[in-house]
C-alpha cells in the first residue's frame, strides 16, 4: 500500500506539473518544452529588464562570510555559489555546490545527513569505462537534485603533468582521449538529472603551487594537441552547461581574461554555446573580461578585489566600453544552458535520497578503478588465510579523503575527528567505511588483528604472528597545496619496510593522491593503488583483496620511479616556508604535448609502472589486430579471449604513431567483460584528432597522411607489433 500511494502521488504530482506547465507556456512562452533552448533563451531575454540581466551575471557566495561580513545571502541553501532567481518570470535561483567527488554541501550537513563520494576521479579514470562515469555523475547529480542544488562545480580535467598536484584526486590523468571520454561521460550523468555541470579548471591549471599567480607559458600547438583537446573531447561528449575558467595566467593573460582562450578556442572554433564561469577569487577586471569572453563572475563579493560585474559593468556599458550586445550574449548563454539542462522543467527540490543505491555506484567505482600495481606468487585473491594482520592509516575507522572544496561529507560524520589541519584546506576527513570490519566479515572464521602503525616494533611484532599482513598507507593532498616531493609521509615506508621483514607474505594498500615513491616495492608480495577510495571504499577493497571482484583498473597516469624523471624533478615553490616569493611563471613547453607517458617515450626513460598498466587475478590473450577504414579513418578490430579460471575485464589499448613523430598517443580504448573461455571481438574506432597535428597557421587540424603504425596492447609500454595503415592528407 506504501509503494502505490507513493506512485499515485508522484503521478498526481506530474500532472499538475504539466497542466501547469500549459498555463505557463501561454503567458510565458519561454516556458515551452518544445522549443529549443535557444529560441527559449531568446523569448525570456527579450523580457528582462538592465537590472534583471546583471543579476544573472553574478553569483554571491552561498556561505556566510564572516571576514568579509557578509551573511549567508537569503534564499541560498548554503554552499559555493547562489544567483537569486526572478519569480516574476519563473526564472529559478541557481544553486551551486561543489562537486569534484560529490555534493559538497557544508551548511546542510547535520548528523545524519551528509553525501555520498565517489572514489577520487583517478579511481573513476583507471576504470577505463564510461560508464563508470556516467553512473557516478548520474548519482552526484541525483543527489544534488533531491537535496535542491541545480547546478554542479565538477568536471575536474587538467592533465597531470605534476604527480605532485594536490589536486590530483579530482582529475583524470594525464592523457587528452583518456580524460575527455570519462570527464564527458560524468558530465552527461549528471546532466542527465537535470543538473547543469561545469567542466574545469579552463585552462591549464595544472598545479596548486602559485595557481592564483603563476603565468603558465606553453605554445599553441602544444596547448590544443594536450589539455585543450581534452577540454574539447569532454566538450563534445558531455555538453556541459559552464566551462569554468581557472585562476593563473595563460602565456600573459588572466585565463578569466584571455581572449585566445575564451573568445577564438573555445567559443569560435569548438563553437561552445553554453557560458563561462569564472573560478572563486579569479576575475581582475569588468571590460576585460566580459570582452574576452567571461560570462559570469562567481562569488565576487567575497573571493574578488570587488564585484566587478555590478558596478564596474554598469560603468563600461554606460561608456560604451562593453557593448549592450555583449552583455545581452551573456545573459543568452546563461539562460541557454539553464534551459538545455532542464533547470526550468525539472526544478531541483528536497527529495529522499536512496542512500543504498548510491553506495551502491560508489563501491562499483572503486571495484572497477582500483589497480593491482604487483601479485607476487599469486598472494592475491586471498584464499581464506589462517590469520590477517591489518596494520595502518586508520584502517579499523575508515578510508581517506581528499581535501579542499570538493571534500564531500559523509553521513555519520569524520570516522577519525581532530586530525591536522583541521581548518582550510582540511578538515582531514576520513569516510566511515572501516576496511577493518569489511576484511573481517570475509575472512570467515580467520582470526584478524589490527595495529595502527603508530608503533613500527608492534606492528611487525603482530606482522610476524600472521599468515597475511595488509600494510594501508595514506598520503593525504588538498587543494591550494602540493607536495614537494613524492615520499610516503609519516615515516610510512619504515613501517613497510619493517613489516614486510616480519612477514614475506605482505600485501600493501595504498591511499594517495598520485604516485608514490615505494622503496620497499620488491620487498612486498603485493600492492594495490586503492586511490581515495569514497564512500564505500572498505567494502571495495576487502571485495578486491579476497577475489569477490576482479582488479581490472587500468593507470591513467605514469608512475615515475622518482622525481628525477619529471620533466621539472624540483617542483619551484612547492614546500616552500611562508612568505617565500611564489615562482612567477612555470614552463610547459619542456615536455610541451608529450603529457606523461609521451614524455617518458620521448626521453627514453623506464617508469616504475606504465600508463595503461594493470594486474588481474585472470588471463586474457588478445588476438592480431586487424585494421579496417571506415569513411577514410581506420577502425582496429581485436579478438579478446580469457584463458583464466576466473571472470574478469581487459582493456584494449590502441596507440598511433603518425607519420614523423617518434612518440606513440592513445588513440582509442575499450573495455571487455569476459567469463572464463569467453572470446569476443572488440571494435575500437580510433579519434581522428590523435592521428593529426594541430596546424597554428591553419588553424585546425591536419592529418597529413602517410604510413601510421597502430599498436595494439595492455599498456603504453605492452604492446604487439604494429600494424602499419596508409592514410590520405586531409583536414
Amino acid at each position: 500500500m506504501k509503494g502505490k500511494s507513493r506512485h499515485l502521488l508522484r503521478a498526481t504530482v506530474l500532472a499538475a506539473a504539466l497542466l501547469g506547465g500549459t498555463a505557463a507556456a501561454a503567458t510565458h512562452p519561454w516556458m515551452n518544452p518544445a522549443q529549443s533552448p535557444d529560441a527559449r533563451a531568446a523569448a525570456l531575454e527579450s523580457q528582462l529588464t538592465q537590472g534583471e540581466k546583471l543579476q544573472l551575471v553574478h553569483s554571491l557566495f552561498g556561505e556566510p562570510s564572516p571576514d568579509k561580513g557578509l551573511p549567508k545571502p537569503a534564499g541560498a541553501l548554503g554552499s559555493a555559489g547562489y544567483v537569486p532567481g526572478i519569480p516574476r518570470l519563473g526564472v529559478p535561483a541557481l544553486q551551486e555546490s561543489d562537486a569534484g567527488l560529490g555534493v559538497a554541501n557544508p551548511l546542510e550537513v547535520r548528523p545524519g545527513d551528509g553525501a555520498t563520494s565517489l572514489p577520487a576521479g583517478l579511481a573513476v579514470a583507471a576504470s577505463w569505462d564510461p560508464a563508470i562515469a556516467y553512473a557516478g555523475g548520474a548519482m552526484i547529480g541525483g543527489e544534488a537534485h533531491a537535496k535542491g542544488f541545480n547546478v554542479l562545480l565538477a568536471g575536474g580535467i587538467d592533465l597531470e603533468r605534476e604527480p605532485r598536484n594536490g589536486r590530483n584526486f579530482e582529475y583524470a590523468g594525464e592523457d587528452p582521449l583518456l580524460a575527455g571520454t570519462m570527464v564527458g561521460a560524468a558530465i552527461r550523468g549528471i546532466q542527465s538529472r537535470h543538473v547543469l555541470s561545469t567542466i574545469k579548471h579552463y585552462a591549464l591549471n595544472d598545479q596548486e603551487t602559485a595557481r592564483t599567480t603563476v603565468d603558465v607559458r606553453i605554445g599553441e600547438q602544444a596547448a590544443r594537441e594536450s589539455d585543450l583537446l581534452a577540454f574539447e573531447l569532454a566538450i563534445e561528449h558531455g555538453h556541459p552547461g559552464a566551462v569554468m575558467c581557472s585562476y593563473n595566467k595563460v602565456n600573459g593573460d588572466w585565463a578569466c581574461e584571455n581572449d585566445v582562450l575564451l573568445n577564438r578556442v573555445l567559443k569560435g572554433d569548438w563553437k561552445y554555446p553554453g557560458f563561462v564561469m569564472s573560478d572563486w577569487g579569479a576575475v581582475h577586471s569588468a571590460a576585460k573580461a566580459a570582452n574576452a569572453g567571461l560570462d559570469q563572475e562567481s562569488a565576487g563579493d567575497a573571493f574578488d578585489a570587488q564585484v566587478y560585474f555590478d558596478a564596474p559593468l554598469k560603468a563600461a556599458l554606460a561608456s560604451g566600453e562593453v557593448k549592450q550586445a555583449r552583455l545581452d550574449d551573456m545573459v543568452h548563454r546563461i539562460l541557454r544552458s539553464m534551459f538545455a539542462a532542464g533547470l526550468f522543467d525539472h526544478p531541483a527540490a528536497k527529495a529522499p535520497i536512496d542512500v543504498a543505491a548510491s553506495m551502491a555506484v560508489a563501491r562499483r567505482a572503486e571495484e572497477a578503478g582500483a589497480v593491482l600495481l604487483r601479485n607476487q606468487h599469486d598472494l592475491l585473491p586471498l584464499a581464506r588465510p589462517a590469520s590477517i594482520a591489518v596494520i595502518g592509516a586508520h584502517a579499523d575507522k575508515g578510508v581517506l579523503a581528499g581535501g579542499g572544496s570538493s571534500l564531500v561529507l559523509p553521513r555519520g560524520g569524520n570516522a577519525v575527528p581532530g586530525l591536522k589541519p583541521t581548518s582550510w584546506p582540511g578538515p582531514v576527513v576520513y569516510d566511515p567505511s572501516a576496511p577493518l570490519a569489511a576484511i573481517r566479515a570475509l575472512a570467515g572464521k580467520a582470526r584478524v588483528d589490527f595495529a595502527s602503525g603508530d608503533d613500527v616494533a608492534a606492528a611487525a611484532a603482530l606482522a610476524a604472528k600472521a599468515q597475511v599482513a595488509v600494510v594501508f598507507a595514506r598520503q593525504w593532498a588538498a587543494e591550494s597545496v602540493d607536495a614537494a616531493d613524492l615520499a610516503l609521509p609519516d615515516r610510512q615506508d619504515a613501517l613497510v619496510e619493517a613489516v614486510a621483514k616480519a612477514n614475506p607474505h605482505t600485501v600493501v594498500v595504498l591511499e594517495t593522491n598520485s604516485p608514490v615513491a615505494m622503496p620497499w616495492l620488491d620487498r612486498v608480495d603485493a600492492v594495490l593503488a586503492a586511490w581515495y577510495p569514497g564512500s564505500a571504499g572498505g567494502e571495495a577493497i576487502a571485495d578486491l583483496l579476497f577475489g569477490k571482484v576482479d582488479p581490472s583498473g587500468r593507470l591513467p597516469i605514469t608512475w615515475p620511479r622518482d622525481r628525477a624523471q619529471l620533466p621539472r624533478p624540483v617542483l619551484e615553490g612547492a614546500g616552500a616556508p611562508a612568505g617565500a616569493p611564489p615562482p612567477a611563471s612555470v614552463d610547459y613547453g619542456i615536455e610541451g604535448a608529450d603529457v606523461g607517458y609521451r614524455w617518458f617515450q620521448r626521453q627514453g626513460l623506464q617508469p616504475l609502472f606504465p600508463f595503461g598498466y594493470g594486474l588481474s587475478y585472470t588471463r586474457f590473450e588478445q588476438g592480431a589486430a586487424k585494421v579496417a577504414l571506415h569513411d577514410g579513418l581506420p577502425q582496429v578490430s581485436v579478438a579478446v579471449r580469457n584463458v583464466g579460471k576466473r571472470a574478469g575485464a581487459d582493456v584494449v589499448q590502441v596507440y598511433a604513431q603518425v607519420p614523423g613523430s617518434t612518440v606513440r598517443r592513445l588513440a582509442g580504448f575499450a573495455k571487455v567483460a569476459l567469463e572464463p573461455g569467453e572470446s569476443r571481438t572488440v571494435q575500437v574506432a580510433l579519434e581522428p584528432r590523435l592521428l593529426s597535428d594541430f596546424d597554428v597557421a591553419k588553424q585546425r587540424w591536419v592529418l597529413h597522411g602517410g604510413d601510421y603504425a597502430l599498436y595494439v596492447g595492455r599498456s603504453a609500454t605492452d604492446l604487439a607489433a604494429p600494424v602499419h595503415v596508409r592514410l590520405p592528407a586531409r583536414d
